[in-house]
């Protein structure tokens, strides 16, 4: 293990872990704690394939009442437009699959409407923590670049590299071309992010992230404005 590294930029937290197994590990100490901090933790939940051994060692331990999670609230992060809840491409039925019905979680926030949901969240009392995963040209959810940071909640086409990233959850069912996102506001409002990122092939976009300059051409380069930890493996980072 490597230990954690702070960042030049205030509040940013590296954690650099040997593999993607001890990634999903530390995650999910990370994860447990502030729930144990606030039980009635609000978190914004990213699907894809980086945070899923995460999830699947957070649910180990709720099955062995390790961990409550009863009183949490999740909140969906993105999804795809004109699925019913039965296509297997829905991203609410993924995280509901992977996360929320492991975890015993028994409150959800779905998004369908933008300005529902940000009402949603503010009622709520805002995200406490965002679990979110990195896409290959930045993007955080469905937030293609360039994203401002005042970016809302909304509805939006998807980029080529979104859609040839997307490609390789799907097999041989089509990539929806349009999705709505949670809007850069909801997630750098969020009082904790913590991002997720493996795999060599994330190398090149997690240097810019924490070391090129900070603008919505990068959405994730915005993420050095909040509170924010890092674990990555060595591949995405060495």
């Amino acid at each position: 293990m490597v230990a954690p590294t702070e960042m030049m930029q205030a509040g940013v937290t590296l954690d650099i872990q040997p593999d993607s197994q001890a990634l999903a590990v530390q995650a999910a100490d990370f994860i447990a704690a502030q729930v144990r901090a606030k039980p009635t933790l609000s978190i914004l939940v990213a699907t894809g394939n980086t945070p899923m051994p995460t999830y699947a060692e957070l649910g180990r331990r709720a099955a062995r009442g390790d961990i409550d999670f009863s009183r949490v609230t999740a909140v969906q992060l993105d999804e795809y437009l004109g699925l019913s809840d039965h296509d297997p491409r829905s991203l609410w039925g993924w995280m509901e699959r992977s996360f929320v019905t492991p975890l015993g979680i028994r409150q959800s926030i779905r998004l369908a409407d933008p300005a529902a949901f940000e009402a949603d969240i503010a009622a709520l009392g805002g995200i406490d923590l965002a679990i979110l995963g990195l896409g290959p040209n930045g993007h955080l959810g469905f937030n293609e670049p360039p994203s401002p940071p005042t970016a809302p909640t909304r509805v939006l086409a998807l980029t080529p590299a979104s859609l040839e990233s997307n490609r390789a959850y799907w097999g041989e069912l089509s990539v929806p071309t349009h999705a709505i996102t949670a809007g850069m506001n909801v997630i750098l409002s969020a009082r904790a992010v913590l991002l997720l990122v493996n795999g060599a092939h994330k190398r090149d976009i997690l240097r810019r992230t924490l070391e090129g300059p900070e603008t919505p051409d990068v959405p994730s380069s915005l993420l050095r404005r909040v509170p924010l930890t890092v674990i990555a493996d060595e591949a995405a980072w060495t």
